[in-house]
């Protein structure tokens, strides 16, 4: 699909949401100010499809366990679902409590204007980190831009800097621990089955529990993200669970556990027929991981559509709820044709722009295959459980992008042998410039065209073993691309504040 036609189905969609919201809203005072938030939050929803879905699928697309066609039918049913049925009913109107609902003074408008330009910004700056190929986090640019707006209504003193400095302590907590977590994983794998003699008994006993684990971390991972906003409506039907804003650590460990041991009975004998049909070959192995990894990018799309719609759909809520109301409330009800416009608007804009960001966080930051890619799907659930538990602030997409990363460099670190000859040419290369500069050293000061002759030959040796250091270093996993995003990672608040701020004042300018 070209470009254009790309861009007619998105703007086809906000316009259907803003005729829906002309029709079918009724007369509600300043009605014209819920149209412009609902194009924003439409505009909103299909940057976070295109943006931030990519970590869940990503790393299946890139490993050959999914098509792109199947990861983005399967995310954009997943994240629609989670978003409907698991998105919850209320949601807070201050997204993170970054700044306090009484810098607006009760007055609903100045409140209207600061959620209007929140949605904009953070999805201008979704927009460009897309169009950059960084995946960054949704989340961090409502944040930025909520913060911004806040700013200019209500001065420096309304921000909550304590929050503030979590979301920053995210920025290092969350890759670090999906590094770390990715890489202890993948070190499992290659010790326990690739690095045995008997590669396919170690296959037969290992994989089923494997996948035993991966059940019982994902039926944690479901709890208390998919479902932790339905999580009171859900209890009553559940026998000895008694009421709370989330499930107990002891129903989570009771409910893991049990799930994971039936898969493991379940599992065993299908893995065990698999073995049996294939060889030895590392690419042969791969195959069993083929279906937890379709399991594990459906699961995560679910819980990411259930808790980061609230993204676009928050703002978008909160400013219906404050324009009906004529008041600002802590929280704000979610009514369903918000909820269509959240889920809807990620799946179209996952289906029209996601592959830009799938082919970049599933190739082109280190090579991936199935063990590699469960490994991160897995750090990226068990690194959320552990975060939840110690009150931890972290970011889903840097948590996913850090386990890339430690996947990549365990690579490098394990993989020496590979690097040898590389590291011979290097030597070798390295060492005729030594030599190059020790006869520039002995050359007669007066024979300036050997001197220059040997001058242009170093400085073409320094160019050459360079390239092969360049080489050698991206072997595994390319530096460039992860400074780029770590980049993009820093400037999310600010840029998505800046942004916020000057469309705030041109609201501001045109109600005026």
């Amino acid at each position: 699909m070209n470009s254009t036609l790309k861009l007619f189905f998105a703007a086809l969609f906000t316009f259907a949401v803003a005729l829906y919201v002309e029709f079918f809203m009724g007369n509600i005072p300043n009605k014209e100010y819920l149209i412009l938030a609902s194009l924003f939050g439409a505009y909103m929803a299909m940057n976070i499809g295109a943006n931030d879905v990519a970590n869940n699928v990503g790393p299946a697309v890139g490993s050959g366990a999914l098509t792109m066609f199947w990861a983005i039918a399967i995310a954009a049913i997943f994240e629609f679902l989670g978003a409907i049925l698991a998105g919850g009913n209320v949601v807070g109107t201050i997204k993170k409590g970054i700044i306090s609902i009484d810098a607006f003074g009760g007055d609903p408008m100045i409140f209207v204007e600061t959620m209007s330009a929140a949605l904009l910004a953070a999805a201008l700056w979704l927009n460009l980190a897309t169009w950059l190929k960084a995946p960054v986090s949704t989340t961090h640019s409502i944040v930025g831009g909520v913060m911004g707006a806040g700013i200019v209504a209500g001065g420096f003193s309304i921000v909550s800097w304590s929050t503030m400095g979590a979301i920053v302590a995210s920025w290092v907590v969350s890759p670090l621990l999906g590094g770390i977590i990715a890489a202890i994983i993948l070190y499992i794998i290659k010790s326990k089955i690739l690095y045995q003699d008997d590669k396919i008994t170690a296959a037969r006993t290992v994989v089923p529990w494997l996948v035993a684990f991966m059940v019982a971390v994902f039926t944690g991972y479901l709890l208390l993200k998919g479902l932790k906003h339905v999580w009171g409506d859900i209890v009553p039907f559940i026998p000895f669970v008694t009421n709370g804003p989330k499930p107990s650590f002891l129903l989570v460990l009771f409910l893991g556990v049990l799930f994971g041991v039936a898969s493991y009975f379940l599992v065993r004998p299908r893995i065990e027929k698999r073995i049996a049909l294939i060889g030895d070959m590392r690419s042969d192995l791969n195959t069993l991981f083929t279906i937890p990894l379709i399991f594990s990018g459906a699961l995560l799309s679910f819980a990411h559509g259930a808790n980061d719609v609230a993204n676009a759909i928050g703002p978008l809520a909160a400013v219906a709820d404050a324009l009906v109301r004529q008041g600002v409330e802590i929280e704000a009800s979610i009514p369903l044709w918000v909820m269509i416009v959240g889920g809807a608007g990620i799946a179209i804009g996952l289906g029209l722009y996601g592959p830009r960001l799938i082919r970049t966080v599933g190739s082109e930051i280190t090579e991936l295959d199935q063990m590699r890619a469960f490994s991160i799907m897995m750090a990226a659930a068990i690194t959320v459980l552990i975060a939840s538990q110690l009150g931890l602030p972290v970011s889903s997409t840097h948590i996913a992008v850090g386990g890339i990363f430690g996947v990549g460099f365990l690579r490098e670190w394990l993989d020496s042998k590979q690097a040898n000859e590389k590291q011979k040419k290097l030597n070798i290369e390295a060492e005729r410039l030594e030599q190059l500069k020790v006869a520039l050293d002995e050359v007669d000061e007066d024979n300036y065209k050997e001197q220059i002759e040997l001058l242009d030959a170093i400085k073409g040796q320094k160019k050459k073993v360079k390239k092969i250091k360049k080489v050698l270093r991206e072997a595994y996993i390319k530096r460039g691309m992860v400074k780029k995003i770590i980049a993009a990672w820093l400037i999310t608040v600010p840029a998505s504040a800046v942004l916020s701020a000057i469309i705030f004042f041109v609201l501001k300018g045109i109600s005026s």
